[in-house]
C-alpha cells in the first residue's frame, strides 16, 4: 500500500478513463489499493456487471461517487444551472439516484458517498431553501444506507459552504475538499479554505490547477505540483489540521493522465 505520511494515496477511477480491468492493471502498477469509485455505472443497465468486476479488484474504496448526467460544464455560467441538483426538472430523480448510489456504496464497504450538489447561493432565500432541503434528503438516504454524504468543494467560498454546513447541522454531510476546484471555480485560496472547513473534511483530492486571469471563465488543471495549489504547503496544513482519511488523485484533463497520476502518487511519496 502506497502512502503520503500516514494517508493511503488512491485515485478516482473515472481519472483513467478505461474500464474496470485496465484501471485494475495501472493500479497494481502504481502499487495502488485504494480507489474513489464512480458509482453511476452501478445504476445502469450493466450495472451488475460493473459491480462484479469492480469486487474482482479487491480493492478498498475510499468513497463512491456519483455524477448526474445532465449536468454541462461547457461554461461557468451553464453548470451553474445545470450542475449537481439545482435543475429542478431533474428533481427529485436526481435524490432517488444518489441514495441508490448510497446504498450501493455501502454493499462495497465503503462509509461515503461523493457528489458535486450544485452551486450555493444564500443571497436567493428560494433557491437556497430549495437546497438545504435538497441536501437534508440526500443526508438522510444516506444515512438510512449506513453511509454519509461528502459534498465537493469549490463551487462556492469556504465562507459560504461554511455557513451552509453550519446552519444545515446535519450529522451525516462533511466534506471532499478538492483544492483545485477552489482555484478553477475562482472561488477561494485552497490552503485558506482548508484551514476554515477542516472539521468537515473527510475526504481529500489531490489536483492541482492555475486560476484564470479572465474572470467568469475556467482556470485549468495541471499535474500535481505544477500549479496554484502550493503542493507542499498544502500537505503541510493537510497535516496541521490532523487530517486521517486518504490523499486520492483526480486528474480530468490532459492527454497523459496515467502519466499524470503516476507523476502525482511520486510525488505524494516524497512528501
Amino acid at each position: 500500500m502506497q502512502l503520503c505520511k500516514s494517508w493511503p494515496i488512491g485515485v478516482c477511477s473515472w481519472s483513467f478513463q478505461k474500464e474496470i480491468p485496465e484501471i485494475g492493471s495501472v493500479m497494481t502498477a502504481l502499487g495502488l489499493e485504494h480507489v474513489h469509485l464512480n458509482i453511476t455505472p452501478a445504476l445502469g443497465p450493466d450495472g451488475d456487471a460493473y459491480l462484479d468486476a469492480v469486487r474482482s479488484q479487491g480493492w478498498t474504496i475510499t468513497s463512491g461517487m456519483l455524477a448526474f448526467d445532465y449536468e454541462d460544464y461547457s461554461s461557468l455560467d451553464v453548470i451553474k444551472v445545470t450542475g449537481g441538483i439545482a435543475p429542478d426538472e431533474h428533481w427529485p430523480v436526481s435524490g432517488e439516484a444518489f441514495a441508490k448510489a448510497a446504498k450501493v456504496t455501502k454493499e462495497l464497504g465503503s462509509e461515503f458517498i461523493s457528489t458535486h450538489v450544485g452551486f450555493l447561493d444564500h443571497a436567493d432565500s428560494a433557491y437556497a431553501k430549495k437546497f438545504y432541503d435538497r441536501v437534508r434528503y440526500m443526508a438522510d438516504a444516506a444515512a438510512d444506507s449506513g453511509v454519509a454524504m461528502l459534498m465537493e468543494t469549490g463551487q462556492e467560498s469556504a465562507e459560504e459552504l461554511q455557513k451552509f454546513l453550519e446552519t444545515l447541522n446535519h450529522e451525516s454531510v462533511f466534506l471532499n475538499f478538492d483544492p483545485a476546484n477552489m482555484i478553477l471555480y475562482d472561488k477561494d485560496q485552497p490552503i485558506d479554505a482548508l484551514k476554515r472547513l477542516a472539521p468537515w473534511i473527510k475526504h481529500v483530492h489531490i489536483k492541482d490547477a492555475v486560476r484564470t486571469t479572465t474572470p467568469g471563465t475556467w482556470g485549468a488543471e495541471v499535474t500535481w505540483g505544477e500549479g496554484d495549489v502550493n503542493s507542499f504547503a498544502f500537505l503541510k496544513e493537510l497535516e496541521d489540521c490532523g487530517y486521517q482519511g486518504a490523499v486520492v488523485v483526480e486528474r480530468e484533463g490532459g492527454q497523459q493522465r496515467v502519466k499524470d497520476i503516476t507523476t502525482a502518487v511520486s510525488r505524494l511519496k516524497a512528501y
